[in-house]
């Protein structure tokens, strides 16, 4: 690629980064609301509203893991816990602040809805890290084994393997320390799995769109990823 296109593509990848980094703040700071979802009348999802954002980030990292590289997708996936831990530090300083009396928000309110225990942020920044790392892994042995062919099989087979080690390892902490009762995981694990599953069968034709584009805007052939100097 010329410089130009370097440039453009360079833009492209801290897009990526920010809107990956948006879902998964903002799906930590929301979690705390559950609502349900019929499901064409077959099934009845309950769920928390963190989680509706949350299988984006998934398809953000394989993305990038097709046109950037496995470094690159790596990369994203730290810089999304960095983001996260700093939120999370913001929002205890807030809540150790007292508000004032003519606050629209008071400081009972505004802990019931931000207020995070420890082993809520533990187990979910554990639960992210593995998930992430095994995704971004699956899916490149995947791409190794079928020499850059069957885009669906790598990003469907990451994504669902990565999303259940998610699902069980959160919810397997949270038992653990204490914040949800052990009888209520066996549900909680489906309905969350199943959810991530129908995203990710979902997401795959957008996800084809999106490598088509890129690979004709940036002139990449099959299997071919963007360089960057600091790669090279």
């Amino acid at each position: 690629m010329n410089i130009q296109q370097t440039i453009k593509a360079e833009k492209w990848y801290f897009i990526f980064g920010g809107i990956f980094i948006a879902c998964l703040v903002s799906g930590n700071l929301i979690f705390q609301k559950f609502f349900s979802w019929d499901f064409f009348n077959t099934y009845t999802f309950e769920l928390s509203v963190g989680i509706l954002p949350y299988p984006l980030t998934f398809l953000i990292t394989d993305l990038i893991s097709e046109i950037y590289g496995r470094k690159r997708a790596n990369f994203v996936v730290v810089s999304g816990l960095v983001a996260t831990v700093f939120i999370f530090l913001l929002v205890l300083i807030a809540d150790a602040v007292p508000a004032t009396s003519w606050s629209p928000v008071d400081n009972a309110t505004f802990s019931k809805v931000f207020g995070l225990t420890g082993a809520a942020v533990s187990a979910s920044m554990i639960a992210y890290l593995l998930a992430q790392f095994i995704d971004i892994r699956v899916y490149h042995f995947w791409k190794k084994k079928t020499n850059g062919k069957h885009l669906w099989l790598r990003n469907n087979f990451s994504t669902i393997t990565s999303q259940l080690v998610d699902t069980a390892s959160v919810l397997a902490l949270l038992c653990l320390f204490g914040s949800i009762e052990w009888i209520r995981f066996g549900d909680l694990l489906i309905n969350g799995f199943l959810y991530k599953v129908l995203i990710a069968l979902f997401d795959t034709p957008l996800l084809y769109l999106s490598v088509y584009l890129f690979r004709k805007k940036f002139g990449l052939k099959a299997n071919e990823e963007i360089g960057f100097a600091d790669e090279m």
